[in-house]
């Protein structure tokens, strides 16, 4: 029995997302148009819309639905803005992102889910993206700062660098904290040395490679 995707997918944001108070018509259009099956690894297509995180390959994975809607919704995204995406993941929020800004840098330290993710941004004529291998953690740097940096793993405290790659007025989301209950910090830089720090909500999320032995910066 073939699954109609296109129905499960309208259900997803009406069940789930919307009734986290998600309502801001550009992220639920955004999530209502983009196939989410096409990056969920095979195995788990059938569990696209569920209401679960999806497991990849290398201990990672595609973040909860509910958490990717507060999440776009959180950083107001404009269309004239770049994001610098830190951990890319399947892909699928990386094409949430190209949707709704201007253009998108995404780097991940695993190599094969770099490539699978470009290969299907690619498929989807995804084309205002950069993908890139390597540790935001250790070494790699981006060409410039960034509008918006959003970091998809988890850490321990908030890392020094990922706050240089934010320009005035931008804003980093990012989760950080211990095990079961993370929490997850929209920070907004005002200007070159002030910030503005919000608690969102509490969540549970793989550490980013290496998040243990990075520079923190504590709030």
């Amino acid at each position: 029995m073939n699954m109609n995707f296109e129905q499960a997918r309208n259900n997803m944001v009406k069940q789930q997302i919307r009734p986290w108070d998600v309502i801001d018509h550009r992220v639920l259009e955004t999530l209502d148009s983009i196939q989410r099956e096409d990056f969920a690894p095979a195995r788990y297509r059938k569990l696209a819309y569920a209401d679960m995180a999806i497991p990849l390959d290398h201990g990672q994975q595609m973040m909860h639905p509910v958490i990717e809607g507060r999440l776009l919704q959180a950083i107001d995204l404009q269309t004239d803005e770049t994001v610098l995406e830190i951990g890319t993941g399947s892909g699928f929020l990386s094409a949430c992102l190209a949707r709704l800004g201007k253009a998108v840098c995404s780097v991940d330290i695993h190599p094969e889910l770099s490539l699978q993710a470009c290969k299907t941004l690619k498929s989807k004529k995804i084309n205002n993206i950069e993908c890139f291998t390597g540790d935001a953690l250790n070494g790699w740097m981006p060409e410039q700062a960034h509008d918006v940096v959003v970091v998809t793993g988890g850490v321990r405290e908030i890392p020094k660098v990922f706050m240089e790659w934010v320009n005035p007025g931008g804003r980093l989301f990012i989760i950080s904290g211990n095990s079961p209950a993370m929490e997850v910090r929209l920070l907004k830089r005002l200007n070159i040395s002030d910030w503005e720090n919000t608690s969102l909500f509490e969540t549970d999320l793989p550490l980013l490679v290496n998040a243990e032995k990075a520079t923190q910066f504590q709030f």
